[in-house]
């Protein structure tokens, strides 16, 4: 592709988490501004509002153990002499009439409701960390606006927000990933638009530290003198100590300066009866959430599929452990997946991801089939994690109903392009269409890939759908397979030996609104592929802290017609019409084997190439004039020079791109109200390539 900028200027690069940490920014906030934000003053007016109306009840899930009768027969003498956290283990003893035994009593005393064993799930509600414990472990330091906060063994803090997280002391644990000291910051997004994030402190491998002294010099870095002091006591060797300090980038900020999307990390009007807005927390991102809301909730089925997998992935395998996960909507499969991924990356470098879901993708705007090295835990929803993929192709639609074939031949296009002697894991991504020519396509895959494991989850006891057990397999029927058939790719059976069978493991979910898709605000599929596609935007954005650009005022790049081919994937388009539909749209940058030439005019494609992509632009407008497309990316010079295929797919760029961003004077550019879909023709034709229609066959 021949380009050339209008103005002198470097192309906004993707920036990495931890590129972006260096670079933000901490202005430091007194006492009086914690809660001076509006979405936080209007939610905590709200919620005095709601308190009066109808009192907050608390119920526990699970029923407690019942005492034992050592416990309940402890002389009072021994009572007075020590405390007991929460785990059971003493820590010190002094006398009750001091002051710090005052203290130590009431944070005891919280602890104690929040710190009753029970049985079943890890993330133990009975063990949240909320109300008056919050302000017995967790201190503030205003000056240099962050946080310090110590919990015990299983204690857990579930939250809306965003913040940097530091382990100083011990180890925590977020969606299956184990963060120690010593290890760099992770960024943390709890947004409305997903289930809730939860830290959970783990028991440290080390019991023989002198915590007390090592603690000390700890905290001497982060809070004074008196917040020091309350906070070392109830350090003990189990403890955890973890450093919040609030996140700003310019996916957060670009997100924000929309108005609709003002309040994503905040708690939803569901949850604001059980936010905690009292807290040391204020003011950094953090809004911890009571024990009546859920975060990530594990089944018994759920955890042992994690466990048999990783302990596969950990042990001698022949060849690499490779995970087809599926399932029908809304069921939990991106959930499992990060889960799953971050667990193995407490183990192995890197974990290798293929993506066959083009509606729910994890790490580029939908529509894309990719293949990815994830070396970075997924601490967040996958617009948190935006990255340019190792290899990726782009479909063009969010569903594959359109075009099976070439939904299948760019998933073997991607795998090809893996090298056999990875040793690394590898998880596959699928759709949630389960069923008719879905199924038929999952037994594809399986057939296609060396699938060593089979995660297949389902809920209400059921798995709407068959189940795909290597048994089953040998019989079934798929849209490019049929029994008997082969267990992998031709390519691949001289140099790889593929499992003649895989292990299938079955998944019950059980968490709240499983099978049903959210209904709140940001939590619609749509919403979150819109969301995606405008955290890729932000990239367009400066690194450094300040005000957003709109789009409209970024300087694109000029590309001539003859030096890329235009071509429309989803949809026919007469060649007459093709400019006026890819004005103002989102366009893959492709790359296609032959070299585009040109008799003058522009180039277009007749039909719907499969070849490697590399990202994204906004087609902001078209010169007839001079021959020129107008192109916003943030994709390096260096490798937007080898782009000479411009695709139109079904992807459509939010409308608040085109309707809110401030600047606009006069008439707003392509946006009309005079348009009815009514008239005929007005709507875009549905082509559903996958089968030969009776009216399309010839007749003897």
């Amino acid at each position: 592709m021949k380009v050339n900028k209008l103005t002198q200027g470097k192309s906004a690069k993707s920036q990495k988490w931890k590129d972006v940490r260096g670079k933000r920014s901490r202005p430091p906030i007194s006492s009086s501004e914690l809660n001076s934000s509006p979405v936080i003053a209007r939610m905590a007016k709200e919620h005095q509002a709601s308190v009066k109306k109808k009192p907050n009840v608390k119920r526990l899930k699970n029923k407690a153990k019942a005492v034992s009768k050592s416990k309940k027969n402890t002389p009072p003498s021994e009572s007075k002499k020590s405390h007991t956290q929460a785990n059971g283990r003493s820590v010190f003893t002094m006398d009750n009439d001091s002051n710090d035994s005052q203290d130590w009593k009431e944070y005891s005393q919280s602890i104690q409701k929040n710190g009753v064993e029970t049985s079943g799930n890890v993330e133990d509600v009975t063990r949240r960390l909320e109300g008056h414990a919050l302000h017995h472990c967790a201190e503030r330091d205003d000056r240099n606006n962050h946080a310090v906060l110590v919990m015990q063994k299983d204690q857990t803090l579930c939250f809306r927000g965003k913040c940097f997280l530091t382990c100083l002391y011990g180890r925590v644990e977020v969606m299956g990933f184990t963060i120690e000291e010593g290890q760099q910051s992770y960024p943390l997004f709890s947004p409305a638009s997903h289930c809730p994030l939860t830290i959970r402190a783990v028991e440290s491998p080390d019991q023989t530290r002198d915590d007390r002294t090592e603690a000390t010099h700890i905290l001497q870095k982060y809070l004074p003198g008196v917040s020091r002091k309350k906070l070392l006591k109830r350090i003990t060797s189990n403890s955890s100590i973890i450093l919040l300090e609030p996140m700003e980038t310019p996916l957060t900020r670009f997100l924000s300066s929309f108005t609709d999307l003002s309040e994503l990390f905040s708690p939803t009007m569901s949850e604001l009866m059980s936010a905690v807005l009292d807290t040391p927390l204020n003011g950094l991102g953090v809004i911890p959430l009571a024990r009546a809301i859920e975060g990530l909730k594990m089944s018994s089925t759920y955890r042992d599929a994690l466990n048999m997998v990783v302990s596969a992935c950990r042990g001698d395998m022949d060849g690499c452990a490779v995970i087809l996960v599926c399932g029908t909507k809304n069921v939990g499969k991106s959930t499992f997946i990060r889960t799953l991924i971050n667990t193995l990356l407490n183990h192995t470098t890197s974990v290798d991801y293929l993506e066959g879901d083009l509606g729910q993708t994890e790490f580029t705007p939908a529509g894309c089939l990719s293949l990815s090295t994830v070396r970075e835990p997924l601490l967040g929803p996958p617009f948190s994690h935006q990255c340019t993929p190792d290899h990726m192709i782009y479909y063009g639609s969010s569903s594959s109903e359109t075009d099976l074939d070439r939904y299948l031949e760019s998933l073997k296009s991607l795998w090809r392009r893996r090298s056999p002697s990875r040793e690394t894991p590898v998880i596959i991504n699928t759709m949630g269409w389960v069923k008719g020519f879905g199924f038929q396509l999952l037994v594809d895959m399986i057939r296609f890939f060396p699938v060593s494991h089979v995660v297949q989850l389902g809920h209400g006891g059921i798995m709407q759908c068959p189940a795909l057990t290597p048994d089953f397999l040998r019989t079934a029927h798929g849209c490019q397979t049929h029994p008997p058939a082969q267990t992998a790719l031709d390519e691949f059976t001289e140099s790889h030996s593929p499992p003649r069978s895989y292990t299938h493991l079955i998944v019950q979910s059980e968490f709240q609104g499983v099978g049903r898709q959210g209904t709140a605000k940001h939590q619609r599929t749509n919403e979150h592929r819109e969301l995606s596609l405008l955290a890729y935007l932000s990239q367009l954005q400066s690194p450094e802290p300040g005000p957003i650009r709109p789009l409209h005022s970024l300087t694109p790049y000029q590309v001539p017609h003859t030096a890329v081919a235009l071509g429309v994937i989803h949809c026919e388009v007469v060649p007459s019409h093709m400019f006026y539909a890819a004005n103002a749209s989102l366009v893959g940058l492709c790359c296609l084997g032959e070299k585009v030439t040109s008799r003058g005019g522009p180039v277009l494609l007749s039909q719907a190439p499969i070849c490697p992509c590399v990202g994204f632009g906004v087609l902001r407008g078209i010169d007839m004039a001079r021959g020129l497309y107008f192109l916003l990316t943030p994709i390096d010079p260096s490798i937007l020079r080898k782009v000479n295929c411009l695709l139109l797919g079904a992807i459509s760029l939010p409308s608040c791109i085109l309707t809110t961003q401030p600047g606009f004077e006069g008439e707003m550019p392509y946006v009309t109200k005079d348009y009815s879909f009514d008239l005929t023709g007005a709507g875009k034709l549905r082509v559903f390539k996958g089968m030969t229609r009776p009216s399309q066959m010839g007749t003897k």
